[in-house]
């Protein structure tokens, strides 16, 4: 179902369940709302559970202050309406506490979106608002002050973030975005310095987006809708793991030849369909559709590697963490890590933007898996289902690294014992 389509009682429980899942705000906690075309406020309830929020839990604000529902409309409802009477542009507010924001909220910063080029189309510049009583007037005008000076995203200070969207949808992803940026760049100080991109890199990536020539597709074979399900199963358990958010995240597929399928750009990853994945033959795309911004690396791929059915790009927050600082990721830590990533290839970001054959170059069977700085981590297999694997296995081994500085020094596993695991299980 096109989210567009929802009633916004729908979009609301809809978009909370998200949240929530997403461990991004609490039983009691954050609250949402949509304006609708006569100007009614449709907003979340105060003091009821939003783990288990229904539409009928959902409160209807008129024009003129009246509310009709089973419960009363959200304290924070003033700011909601302060921040639509200054804005007439956005139809959707989002207001969570995502602990990373959190962090940033009490430590009175804004997370650098400049460190991922996709954060920052997303999110674009970040507001800060100054502190004021929940549920306030004050608070409410602190807030549309901040959205009134061209923001859609407000730091609160000493208390969590609010984003604005021409819809729901848009808020909440410029929500979840930030909240992806937050978290790496905490990972990242573990490791070190992490570095941002110029404005010449950061439009590197606005340019990116191929422009091919279509064709007319034919009835999907029994292989390709077989894959179509693996790219959209495979999607939607990468964005509940929080590997992908719902703007972020690529998978493709070979079919045979110079064909294969891939995710399309602009769609919201968390309901993908079948329908909506791209077929691509011959660096052309199918009618109608338009690929991720990816493809041109993936196809490099694919051509200069036979034995690859299988390549994901994604932004997953633990891994990200050593493309931001550029710091070299080490697989020798446990034997699985090690069997399923190999050798950990860098590659830099103006080479995936500029020489994108050379970055497809990097890929080996010893080298599956490439972390690209500043713009996202790439994995190979065999199957949707092993480059997917290798995603998770990369991301849990990320996690670990990052624990170590608090308890020591990284002891990776012997060369002589990465030998004996190299002659068990690679030896032809």
């Amino acid at each position: 179902m096109d989210f567009k389509f929802l009633h916004p009682r729908e979009q609301l429980v809809s978009i909370i369940e998200r949240i929530y899942n997403g461990e991004m705000t609490t039983l009691s906690g954050g609250n949402l709302s949509v304006i609708d075309e006569d100007g009614n406020i449709w907003i979340t309830p105060g003091g009821v559970d939003k783990g288990s929020l229904r539409p009928i839990d959902i409160m209807k604000v008129r024009p003129d202050g009246t509310s009709e529902g089973l419960h009363k409309p959200s304290s924070e409802y003033p700011f909601h309406r302060a921040i639509y009477n200054k804005r007439p542009d956005l139809k959707g507010i989002v207001h969570a506490h995502p602990p990373a924001l959190i962090a940033f909220s009490i430590a009175r910063k804004v997370p650098d979106t400049r460190i991922i080029p996709q954060v920052h189309e997303v999110c674009g510049p970040i507001g800060y608002a100054p502190y004021a009583m929940t549920g306030s007037e004050k608070l409410g005008e602190n807030i549309a002050i901040t959205f009134s000076g061209g923001f859609n995203i407000a730091m609160l200070e000493n208390h969590g973030v609010v984003c604005g969207g021409a819809n729901l949808l848009e808020a909440y992803q410029r929500m979840e975005t930030l909240d992806f940026c937050a978290r790496t760049l905490i990972s990242a100080n573990i490791l070190g310095t992490y570095q941002s991109l110029s404005e010449v890199q950061l439009e590197k990536f606005t340019l990116q987006a191929p422009a091919l020539d279509t064709f007319h597709a034919d009835p999907p074979s029994v292989l390709e809708r077989k894959l179509r399900q693996e790219i959209v199963e495979i999607v939607r358990r990468a964005c509940e793991r929080q590997l992908m958010c719902s703007t972020e995240g690529v998978i493709s597929a070979r079919l045979g030849g110079d064909a294969f399928l891939i995710t399309p750009t602009g769609a919201d990853r968390s309901n993908l369909d079948v329908e909506d994945i791209v077929l691509i033959k011959n660096m052309k795309r199918e009618e109608g559709k338009f690929p991720s911004r990816s493809v041109r690396l993936h196809y490099e791929i694919y051509s200069q590697h036979p034995e690859v059915k299988s390549v994901i790009t994604a932004q997953s927050p633990y891994a990200m963490a050593f493309s931001v600082t550029g710091i070299p990721f080490s697989s020798k830590t446990i034997p699985e890590s090690y069997l399923m990533l190999r050798n950990v290839q860098t590659a830099k970001y103006d080479t995936l933007y500029d020489q994108p054959a050379e970055v497809a170059g990097l890929v080996s069977n010893d080298i599956p898996v490439i972390i690209i700085e500043n713009d996202s981590v790439l994995t190979t297999g065999e199957t949707v289902l092993q480059a997917y694997d290798r995603l998770e296995v990369l991301d849990y081994s990320s996690r670990s690294l990052l624990h170590i500085p608090h308890l020591g020094e990284l002891q990776p596993i012997e060369e002589e014992r990465i030998r004996e695991i190299e002659e068990k299980f690679f030896r032809d």
